[in-house]
């Protein structure tokens, strides 16, 4: 669970591809340490790269969307990779944590409509496995529908807002893009068997 490897992959998104000297620029890391992590991304099926793009080498999201596989087998003795897979999970919850919290902290700053439109909810329910595999088909669907298809469908768009190469870049504020779109990121997940709070 690498920081420079979650950070990547924000940037891949964002900029629909880039090459290990563009995140180098964006990530603040060295163009060798982003080549590195970059390889290691591709070689454990996270990113490709962009075919047909010359000595420069591109790379892209494998996926546009960022999953945790919850193994059903985890916690089974004898699997010598549940140490690592643990410490990322335990990596991408505290990474999205963060970026709640940071959003918390200056949603002051945005203006009605984007607080009123912002969501943080939760609900218990009683269910059985099928009933939950249907009811993460259903969000599954959704967030293909309003997020990963149309960031495809965007393309590249820039964090100083306008999409790259359509003379908007960088002449929105505070992050929005001339058309008033900012990005916004959907983190979702289940707990089972879990109704009683938690101690931090």
């Amino acid at each position: 669970a690498h920081p420079t490897r979650l950070a990547l992959l924000e940037i891949l998104a964002g900029e629909g591809s880039a090459t290990a000297t563009r995140c180098a620029e964006l990530s603040g890391q060295s163009v060798a340490s982003c080549s590195f992590h970059l390889r290691t991304l591709a070689r454990f099926g996270f990113i490709e790269a962009v075919p047909g793009e010359g000595r420069q080498k591109p790379w892209r999201l494998a996926s546009l969307r960022q999953q945790v596989a919850i193994d059903a087998g985890a916690g089974a003795g004898g699997d010598a990779s549940k140490p690592a897979g643990d410490a990322f999970d335990e990596f991408f919850l505290r990474h999205e944590f963060a970026r709640i919290r940071a959003w918390l902290q200056r949603r002051g700053e945005e203006s009605e409509a984007w607080r009123r439109a912002s969501l943080m909810s939760g609900a218990p329910a009683w269910l059985t496995p099928e009933e939950l595999a249907e009811i993460s088909a259903e969000v599954d669907a959704l967030i293909e529908r309003h997020f990963v298809r149309r960031l495809r469908d965007d393309g590249r768009r820039t964090h100083g807002g306008g999409k790259a190469g359509d003379g908007t870049a960088g002449h929105g504020t505070a992050g929005h893009g001339t058309d008033g779109r900012q990005p916004v990121r959907l983190f979702i997940a289940s707990s089972v068997g879990l109704f009683t709070p938690l101690e931090d």
